[in-house]
């Protein structure tokens, strides 16, 4: 019985130990491929902002971040999986590590559909019908599904990228104004968080004229 029973426990640890490297494997493949995809998003966003059309450029860096965010996250996953693995206790945090691999495996899903392929990234500044579709589907999507930090990041990212298309140099903030610009930054958070719902609300209410 002792016996049978440590066996079954060795086996279940092996078992989570070889479905955490398949994940981890698999990671490591979307990181490389998604690294193509996130790299053409920046050069769309770029484009778009030299056409002036900032809206496309602040979707395709959206797009970006949030697969950025979903590979850093499981990545992060994984590692605790890994720690949990490895504990000479695995017994009592079995079904911690189950869990974990499951919503692994669930956000690798996700991963591989977000990625979709080039051909997708560059609907993101097409003008077709279809391309709208996409673009608005991809808007609808990441609205419920990205931080307010994660959107602060990418209108930060978005007005570096303006600064580089139009030749700016940003300046660099003295060092005795670090406490004034963490004021600022609060301020200006809120801002664009109400500004976003603004856009949001603007949006949900055109949305029966276009139907």
């Amino acid at each position: 019985m002792g016996n049978s029973s440590s066996a079954n426990k060795i086996s279940a640890q092996d078992k989570a130990i070889l479905d955490m490297k398949n994940q981890r494997d698999k990671l490591h493949q979307y990181q490389k491929r998604i690294t193509i995809i996130t790299d053409r998003e920046k050069e769309i966003a770029k484009e778009c902002l030299k056409r002036g059309d900032e809206k496309k450029a602040k979707l395709a860096l959206r797009r970006k971040k949030y697969q950025e965010s979903l590979l850093a996250k499981t990545d992060a996953q994984l590692a605790q999986l890994e720690i949990l693995t490895s504990d000479v206790e695995f017994a009592l945090v079995q079904k911690d590590v189950l869990f974990g691999l499951q919503q692994g495996t669930t956000v690798l899903r996700e991963i591989h559909k977000e990625m979709g392929g080039i051909e997708n990234v560059e609907k993101l500044m097409g003008e077709s019908e279809e391309a709208h579709a996409y673009q608005k589907e991809i808007s609808d999507l990441l609205a419920n599904k990205m931080s307010n930090q994660d959107e602060d990041e990418v209108e930060d990212e978005l007005e570096a990228l303006e600064a580089e298309v139009n030749g700016v140099a940003l300046p660099d903030a003295p060092a005795n104004k670090i406490e004034l610009n963490e004021e600022t930054n609060v301020q200006l958070r809120k801002e664009r968080a109400r500004r976003r719902e603004q856009e949001r609300a603007a949006e949900q209410a055109a949305q029966p004229m276009l139907a």
